[in-house]
């Protein structure tokens, strides 16, 4: 492809002037504001936010700028200058400079944060039930099974005018981002909730109370709903409302994040960390014991009927926590997966192997599924990376301001975004459903598109043959469905 003709190098016969005032960049983000809109978000922040000081008034407007920016990619404070351009203000109410946006975020304290936390869980109640009216619920199928992730992430930071900054287990300077996610087998992750800590705080601190709250919200959605009891390894949680699993890797392996779980009537599949007693129980399986399963390179044998694989997995029996007084020992299933030592670096030196050497990745679970499906189940906890991996394309690229409050409420607000984009590719339809974030902004979002009044009516033109035309038409005809059933008071987005 090329272009059909020679542009001009000179600036006098320039080929782009920069004069339209009706056109927009990004006219995907009206339908998405009149989803967030509808669902709630711009009175959760009148209701809950209760900011002083200069800077903090019209607080819901700013907030919802912020998003705004976000949605269509910016992941810095300058960068909410994408806004203001064209006919943007015909569009919006409330556009507002930067500079504004920044000052807005420095009023925040930690109190400010945590009313922050509280609409950014509501409003996912709001989706989830907005979303499911229609049919395309953002959490599908959450009645059967729902998935809770727990993990946390370190965003570098760079100079000495960070709040909190520091070193901590990956050994890079920055911030510690703590999230938790829900997904199910038929949807894409949601951020239930986050919390902005020191770079240098330990993985696991605080998350059984994060995890509380996560929990909490998810019952307000009506998805997790399980019933188990917080007594005897989480038994009846795959009744009522549904199974509800949190799964974490080792840095989460504790007492507290289980007792978290089983409080919120949840089942647990966290990582075991290796050490002497789960060395023992591991000892203890039986050679005959280790089923093969489908794994790197592995060969379907049709004559055995069966895995020819250098994987296994076996389960036993596990009492962890044993140096805790006995009514807090946790008794459950240790899950373990072999893998052969193939790295002739690991062999030490001399001779080959006399007997063949592995690799052991245990989970400690009171999982009801399978022992096959349960240790594929905690396998599949690493799509809360792709979360991350999303988060740090998009507006945590950057954590934009020297304020360590600034920077907490920014978080909070890129969770905000993350589920509204989520709830837009649910309603947009299968095809979007599982597309990363970048893509639905590419594809539904950053639509240009000219602004035109015709009998006191405000339209857009898009592009002729735009390839996600479909997806878009399906989010509009489910928010005028959604809107004819809870009509929006004012006349402009």
């Amino acid at each position: 492809m090329q272009v059909s003709h020679a542009l001009p190098t000179t600036a006098a016969a320039s080929s782009i002037t920069f004069d339209d005032p009706n056109l927009i960049a990004h006219a995907g983000l009206a339908p998405a504001l009149q989803l967030a809109q509808t669902a709630g978000l711009h009175d959760l922040l009148g209701q809950h936010l209760t900011l002083a000081g200069p800077g903090s008034a019209n607080a819901a407007a700013k907030a919802t700028g912020l998003v705004a920016g976000m949605l269509v990619g910016a992941d810095s404070i300058d960068d909410m200058d994408v806004l203001r351009h064209g006919a943007n203000t015909k569009l919006f109410d409330d556009v507002r400079a930067p500079s504004t946006l920044g000052t807005f975020l420095r009023t925040f304290t930690h109190g400010h944060v945590r009313q922050l936390d509280a609409v950014a869980a509501r409003f996912l109640t709001g989706l989830q039930t907005t979303t499911a009216a229609v049919g395309s619920p953002l959490l599908a199928d959450a009645d059967q099974i729902l998935y809770v992730d727990v993990d946390d992430t370190i965003r570098q930071t760079y100079g000495y005018a960070k709040q909190g900054a520091g070193y901590g287990y990956s050994k890079v300077k920055g911030l510690n981002a703590m999230l938790v996610t829900a997904t199910t087998p038929a949807s894409t992750p949601v951020i239930v909730g986050t919390r902005l800590r020191k770079g240098s705080v330990a993985s696991a601190k605080g998350a059984p109370k994060l995890l509380g709250d996560a929990l909490a919200t998810l019952k307000r959605t009506g998805t997790g709903t399980g019933t188990g009891t917080g007594a005897g390894a989480g038994a009846g949680a795959a009744t009522g409302g549904g199974l509800v699993i949190v799964r974490a890797d080792s840095a989460y392996y504790n007492h507290a994040v289980i007792a978290a779980a089983r409080r919120g009537r949840a089942r647990f599949s966290l990582t075991a960390r290796s050490n002497p007693a789960v060395r023992r129980a591991i000892a203890g399986i039986a050679d005959d014991a280790w089923t093969p399963i489908k794994y790197t390179d592995a060969v379907w044998d049709e004559d055995d009927r069966r895995w020819v694989s250098d994987a296994e997995v076996a389960e036993t029996t596990y009492t962890a926590f044993t140096g805790r007084r006995k009514a807090e020992h946790v008794r459950a299933r240790l899950i373990v997966r072999r893998v052969k030592r193939l790295n002739p670096a690991a062999l030490g030196r001399g001779q080959g192997e006399l007997f063949e050497t592995y690799r052991y990745h245990a989970v400690f679970t009171d999982s009801p599924l399978p022992m096959l499906v349960a240790e594929k189940d905690h396998r599949a906890h690493a799509v809360i990376e792709s979360v991350i991996a999303e988060a740090k394309d998009g507006p945590l690229a950057h954590l934009p301001s020297g304020k360590f409050q600034a920077n907490a409420a920014w978080l909070v607000l890129a969770a905000i975004t993350h589920n509204l984009t989520r709830a837009i590719a649910a309603l947009a339809g299968t095809t979007h459903r599982r597309e990363r974030a970048g893509t639905i902004r590419g594809k539904l979002i950053s639509l240009p598109a000219r602004v035109a009044f015709s009998a006191r009516r405000l339209r857009l033109h898009a592009p002729s043959g735009w390839p996600w035309q479909s997806g878009l038409e399906n989010v509009l005809a489910a928010i005028v469905e959604i809107d004819r059933h809870q009509p929006v008071v004012t006349r402009r987005i």
